[in-house]
């Protein structure tokens, strides 16, 4: 079984009214499951893949989802969300941190972004499963995920998220 994002978040415990931003959003799947989440809330998909960003832009206008809001950044550099200094409630990283160069570059800027007390739930893959994950050499492991969010100052929460069979998730807080 694969991973479901709703899932994930649900276990969270996100706030109807909270700002939430989805770094590397990608197809905007894990985004999308975010709005339906905080229907009084915000959500920020952050993609560096310009088309990408114009596909997802497209997206939520067709879906009339008015409180999604696609920005094209390049979350690993300082202030490369483009989202101001603590204005978010949570920071998603779902199935990024392998494919990125500077992982220790998305997580300080997670934190920037971050109010006091705000969280971080990291997916990430656990292994290449038929030739559907990533290549072995690229996989980064829970433990070094766990390592270098504490290295930042983040605190784990003590929750056990629905990662699925190929996944871990794990939630800090600022």
């Amino acid at each position: 079984m694969f991973m479901d994002p709703v899932k994930v978040l649900e276990a969270c415990n996100i706030q109807s009214t909270q700002t939430v931003a989805d770094f590397g959003a990608g197809s905007g799947f894990v985004a999308r499951a975010a709005v339906s989440l905080v229907p009084q809330g915000q959500v920020f998909a952050l993609e560096i893949n310009k088309e990408i960003v114009t596909r997802l832009t497209r997206d939520a206008v067709d879906h009339k989802l008015s409180n999604l809001h696609v920005l094209w950044g390049d979350v690993e550099i300082y202030e490369g969300s483009k989202l101001a200094a603590e204005s978010c409630d949570i920071v998603l990283c779902f199935n990024l941190l392998f494919l990125l160069d500077d992982k220790v570059g998305v997580l300080k800027e997670a934190y920037r972004v971050l109010k006091p007390g705000g969280k971080v739930v990291v997916v990430d893959w656990t292994e290449s499963f038929g030739g559907i994950g990533p290549q072995p050499h690229h996989i980064f492991s829970q433990q070094a995920a766990e390592t270098v969010l504490t290295s930042i100052g983040f605190k784990k929460l003590d929750y056990q998220l629905p990662a699925g069979d190929h996944h871990y998730a794990i939630l800090f807080s600022k």
